[in-house]
């Protein structure tokens, strides 16, 4: 019964974000509280929510001072010159843009963190794609599938979390998956390119409308400030004009916070906020302090050193402000799904169910069965809940039949690319809430796109004989 109600309340989910019945936090909520009470364990619902908000606390509290100091680090300049690098590659071709979108994501996920990924590659692509009249879950599909395909880093978390549950080095799991992890993302480039031309024949020849230097075009391109206006899908006039309204939001409103004179600029600080930055990722990957805690401590030394003027925090602090409310919103929403799960049992007994649905004749081969069961178990779980739950029961049957536990736990990894757009993901809503696209419709692109990357990451991991 718990299986069955388990399944159907996550495709009611599924279904009611992506039609747009209901806004994603309204069925966070709303949706576990109903099967909940149709589980017959309504009186307990209180202990679930807060038991769920006890554990993606510290999560919340991450990001949101993540989202501080990366976006006083880009209003900063901090990161203009990688920017800079990867729009000149792009200049005003769609289908460069894509790809550029695509290795921007992969090189900022080597931080390991979703959010920073996030925040740092809409913050420079979204102006141009808007400029440009791109489609923007082209944007944040791209990125979600390289940040997935990066996110099994050791230092990223599913490496890591497969290495503790199965008592194994993280190296030595990660290691000889190299090779198919390249595979994989050389996969999301070739995609982005296909989108790209896809992007190309749609919008046809595009230039700026109003003759500029290269210098200014450079000036438009750079992303900055507070996140940038809001933007619907589709065509839009390029260049001059007040082109398409969208929340009060034009070009010409859009262009004002991407100066690269803007007054936000601190570039006498830039390397105090490179090494600040680099101190702090290596902090996270030494595991000095929680995360939660270093990013705390990182915002406000940052806010202090680079704006000493308290007006001046304060209006760094409400830049971001809309960001951070709509991300913290949504975790916290994400943790009534997730305690409905997990205190109700609904979570162990569809993971139960679906390892006893493997056939036995299937047994020399669980790292593929393994590898297959990452990709909607990864989507349908948390990290920990895979890792620290189904995992070591699927281990467990490999062993059984001579698989080992490095292979079932390179195989756990194939279905990040996935992961990554789950909606339990908290990373996912800094992507969609700063892209200003609604999370119904970047479900509906992404999935079947990052499928496929997690099965070419497996059909490679096979052939590289590492699962």
């Amino acid at each position: 019964m718990l299986t069955i109600l388990g399944f159907v309340m996550i495709a009611t989910f599924l279904v009611l974000i992506m039609t747009k019945k209901m806004s994603p936090i309204a069925a966070l909520v709303l949706i576990p509280a109903l099967f909940c009470v149709a589980a017959g364990k309504g009186a307990h619902l209180g202990d679930y929510v807060i038991d769920g908000v006890t554990g993606l606390a510290p999560t919340a509290a991450m990001l949101m001072f993540a989202i501080v100091y990366f976006g006083v680090m880009i209003d900063a300049g901090l990161f203009d010159p990688v920017v800079r690098g990867i729009l000149r590659f792009c200049k005003a071709d769609p289908m460069r843009v894509v790809v550029g979108t695509a290795a921007l994501a992969a090189i900022v996920s080597l931080d390991g963190d979703g959010s920073t990924t996030f925040m740092i590659t809409v913050s420079a692509m979204y102006p141009l794609y808007k400029r440009l009249g791109m489609s923007l879950v082209v944007m944040t599909g791209v990125a979600a599938m390289a940040n997935g395909v990066m996110n099994t880093v050791p230092w990223g978390g599913p490496t890591a979390r497969a290495a503790t549950a199965l008592k194994l080095d993280a190296a030595d799991i990660f290691a000889p998956m190299i090779p198919a992890l390249l595979v994989g993302l050389l996969g999301v480039l070739g995609l982005a390119y296909v989108l790209g031309l896809r992007e190309r024949r749609r919008l046809g020849a595009l230039r700026i409308a109003d003759e500029e230097s290269a210098e200014t075009k450079e000036t438009v391109l750079v992303g900055a400030g507070a996140g940038a206006g809001g933007g619907r899908l589709g065509k839009r006039p390029v260049g001059g004009g007040t082109g398409e309204a969208d929340g009060g939001d034009d070009d010409g409103d859009l262009l004002k916070g991407l100066d690269p004179n803007r007054p936000t600029l601190r570039p006498r600080l830039y390397w105090f906020n490179a090494l600040l930055t680099g101190a702090l990722i290596t902090a996270m990957i030494l595991e000095l302090l929680p995360i939660p805690v270093l990013f705390l401590l990182g915002a406000a030394l940052a806010l202090s050193v680079n704006y000493p003027r308290l007006p001046d925090q304060k209006a760094r602090i409400a830049a971001h402000a809309d960001n951070v409310l709509n991300v913290s919103g949504m975790v916290f929403a994400a943790a009534v799904f997730t305690g409905v799960l997990q205190g109700t049992g609904m979570i162990d007994s569809m993971a139960g169910r679906l390892v006893d649905t493997v056939p036995e004749g299937l047994g020399p081969h669980m790292a593929l069965v393994t590898g297959v069961l990452s990709l909607p178990l990864t989507y349908f779980m948390s990290n920990d809940g895979f890792y620290f739950g189904v995992l070591p029961v699927l281990a467990e049957a490999g062993a059984a039949h001579g698989v080992t536990p490095l292979e079932m736990a390179r195989a756990s990894l194939v279905g990040q690319p996935l992961h990554m757009s789950s909606p339990l993901v908290p990373a996912v809503y800094v992507l969609v809430g700063m892209a200003r696209v609604e999370f119904g419709d970047h479900t509906r692109f992404v999935v079947k796109w990052a499928a496929l990357t997690c099965l070419l990451i497996l059909t490679a991991g096979i052939l590289f004989g590492t699962i």
